[in-house]
């Protein structure tokens, strides 16, 4: 299995024969930051089995107020609403941290995958992880603090990326956590005063992501035991 394809949680979940299929549609593209992979209400032309990087999938509303509902690393796929036959939605989805990917045209990718029944299931699997943490998300944003949530957070991004330097802005961490950007400096104030992160422009380190689990409470952690459960360890660090 060549190792842009194992860099992939779902693609190396898939069983040989059917990555065999697979493979001869894959392209491997660059991901610069900002570059968009779904656009709200439009199909998109691929899917992107992410190798590094992370995206970010963000809702709008007609006030042009945003906020960050999910992101996808190696672990996923962008435009996993096809499989429900749905063409488009209204979320959008761009690179937030610079990467690659494996990309797939989507009626290929659709094809592959309605053809074959375990490959079908194995990407609805998907879905339901991607809804339950859709899921959480509202919880944490409903009953959980500020800080709390950036400790959420903080360790999605560290499931989702090779290393414990995440590269996330002010801008960035305020979008996912739909507060002001003087909230999340105090946030990130508060848990390097714990000594879980350390901060410096653009760049946080996890340095305690025992503790930081421990911060998040009940707001992280079933969401991803139930992706270790149906796909595989979502993370080498999980």
């Amino acid at each position: 299995m060549p190792e842009s394809v194992t860099r992939n949680r779902l693609l190396s979940a898939l069983p040989e024969s059917v990555l065999a299929r697979f493979q001869p549609h894959l392209e491997r593209v660059e991901l610069p930051i900002r570059h968009p992979l779904v656009e709200a209400n439009k199909r998109p032309e691929h899917v992107h089995f992410i190798t590094s990087g992370l995206a970010s999938v963000v809702t709008s509303n007609h006030d042009h107020e945003s906020i960050e509902v999910g992101h996808i690393g190696f672990e996923g796929m962008t435009g996993a609403h096809l499989l429900l036959h749905t063409d488009t939605t209204p979320a959008s989805t761009f690179i937030q941290i610079e990467g690659t990917a494996l990309r797939m045209p989507s009626d290929v990718f659709l094809d592959l995958a309605e053809s074959d029944g375990p490959t079908r299931e194995l990407f609805l699997r998907y879905v339901h992880c991607n809804e339950l943490q859709l899921a959480y998300s509202a919880l944490a944003n409903a009953r959980y603090s500020v800080n709390e949530r950036l400790a959420r957070w903080l360790l999605m991004c560290h499931d989702r990326m090779r290393g414990n330097d995440v590269v996330l802005t002010h801008e960035f961490l305020a979008l996912m956590l739909g507060v002001r950007r003087s909230g999340v400096t105090v946030a990130i104030h508060i848990l390097e005063g714990v000594k879980a992160i350390r901060a410096r422009r653009g760049i946080i380190k996890i340095t305690d992501r025992p503790l930081l689990v421990n911060l998040a409470g009940g707001s992280y952690g079933v969401p991803e035991a139930e992706y270790d459960r149906l796909i595989g360890p979502l993370s080498p660090v999980a």
